[in-house]
């Protein structure tokens, strides 16, 4: 059986909206999620969340206090991931239209409110809670179906 696979995320609120990205590189896919993705070894958390943010946005982050835990897992695929989101700020950069992601994954970003959240497909399911709120989270094993 496979080890679960450690990933961070970043949970920046700027002017009452959340910036996500698109969570699959496929085009065609309507999941959206937080900026960052998968810990390399001897870096800390926050180190990985710096390097995930800029690569995929073009931004640079100042990365707070932990704010989620999300669990995901897709049993017919054997994948299993464990993500921790940290409050953030940007300290430097912004968002534009020709910044692309070195690893081809993020080629969307976008800002949205918490009205505007609840029409969009957002993992994990609590983020929207958690991103407009105070203190922490935890989602326990969350089905995660793609596109």
């Amino acid at each position: 059986m496979p080890v679960p696979r450690l990933a961070v995320r970043a949970v920046i609120v700027e002017e009452a909206r959340l910036l996500l990205v698109n969570a699959f590189a496929n085009a065609d896919s309507t999941l959206w999620c937080a900026p960052g993705g998968g810990v390399e070894a001897h870096a800390s958390l926050p180190e990985n969340l710096i390097r995930e943010v800029h690569e995929e946005t073009g931004l640079v982050i100042a990365v707070g206090a932990p704010c989620l835990v999300n669990e995901f897992h897709a049993p017919e695929a054997g994948f299993h991931q464990v993500e921790v989101f940290f409050r953030a700020r940007i300290v430097s950069g912004a968002l534009c239209e020709d910044w692309r992601d070195p690893e081809g994954v993020v080629s969307r970003r976008q800002w949205v409110t918490q009205a505007e959240m609840a029409a969009l497909r957002v993992k994990p399911d609590s983020l929207r809670d958690v991103a407009f709120a105070r203190g922490m989270g935890y989602d326990p094993l969350e089905r995660l179906v793609s596109p």
